[in-house]
């Protein structure tokens, strides 16, 4: 590695350049988003099967965010995500792909986002993250067996979205779930793993969906969270790391549900979202300068919509999805 390099590598923070914007490019996103769509023959969308499901949630919700549902082609993406169902009544990322819990949440979401969640079979859906569920409460992604806390918030958000949230041992996974939080205030992957900001907004949406917010001490957590702001104003995974705007909702999210939205200098924050647009292509990068790609429009997209950015729609934080295609699916925490 060059001194230059090893000097960037040791970076904690970054410089926001003074062209940056200063405002919300939501058409030039639009725009981003529904090429991603059309261009099926170009290098990124090939090369994205191993996620696409998961990907088609990161677009059609940003549309939804942005108010240009619209301009999708809603019945050509429902039939694609319908043809990645599986026998055992999980998702694939695409036809052929063994099933996964993040893609299957990521199916169910899109199908709700067009209204047409009467195409899915709830039932085996359930079944299938029913038997995913292990001895100890924790949940497994898939066959391969990997325990992660991202898992229990797929399988509680999935089957809560399904009317279904019963068919889970509840009790259980929550006590796997305090076993993962740590005395920092944040949660690991799994008990005695580092306290990540993905984790803690996995396992506190996780703990709201099961009505035990209470069973924590939310401003322990919220300060963890809070530590998280850079002197750039963006938010990072953890201590000593660079920020990224997929944190921007990580962090915001957790803070919203903690009711803790508060804790947070928001000017600087949204300074730091503003920067890592791409005022040429439209899109979100993690950093200002990288390259945009559909994961942090997402979701510096849905932090603005966090802070009330009036030209978007609500979006709720637990779900990540807009207040409106949720409806009476939502839970209502103050």
């Amino acid at each position: 590695m060059s001194f230059a390099g090893l000097l960037d590598f040791a970076r904690k923070d970054v410089d926001l350049p003074q062209s940056s914007p200063k405002k919300l490019l939501k058409g030039l996103h639009s725009n981003f988003i529904q090429q991603y769509e059309k261009d099926k023959g170009g290098y990124h969308y090939i090369m994205a099967e191993h996620l696409r499901v998961s990907g088609i949630y990161w677009c059609v919700n940003a549309m939804d965010l942005t108010k240009e549902l619209h301009r999708m082609s809603a019945v050509e993406i429902v039939d694609y995500v319908l043809s990645c169902r599986n026998k055992d009544g999980g998702y694939g990322p695409a036809p052929g792909h063994d099933s996964h819990l993040l893609h299957t949440l990521c199916a169910v979401q899109t199908l709700i986002i067009f209204d047409c969640l009467q195409k899915a079979d709830a039932e085996s859906i359930c079944e299938y993250v029913k038997g995913l569920q292990q001895d100890d409460g924790s949940f497994c992604g898939d066959l391969s067996g990997e325990v992660d806390t991202r898992f229990t918030l797929c399988s509680f958000a999935t089957c809560h979205l399904l009317g279904r949230l019963s068919a889970l041992n509840i009790d259980s996974a929550v006590r796997f779930l305090k076993r993962c939080y740590n005395t920092d205030g944040g949660f690991g992957t799994r008990p005695g793993s580092e306290s990540h900001s993905g984790q803690i907004y996995c396992c506190i949406g996780a703990l709201a969906i099961a009505g035990r917010l209470d069973d924590i001490d939310r401003d322990r957590t919220a300060e963890w969270l809070a530590f998280r702001q850079c002197d750039s104003g963006g938010l990072n995974g953890r201590p000593e790391k660079l920020p990224d705007v997929c944190y921007s909702w990580w962090v915001l999210a957790s803070l919203s549900i903690l009711g803790r939205l508060d804790f947070i200098d928001q000017t600087s924050m949204k300074k730091f979202i503003y920067a890592c647009q791409d005022y040429e292509t439209g899109g979100f990068a993690d950093r200002p300068g990288d390259c945009a790609d559909p994961f942090h429009t997402v979701f510096g997209i849905a932090a603005l919509s966090l802070f009330g950015d009036e030209t978007l729609e609500e979006v709720d934080p637990i779900f990540c999805m807009t207040k409106k295609c949720l409806g009476d699916l939502r839970i209502e925490m103050f």
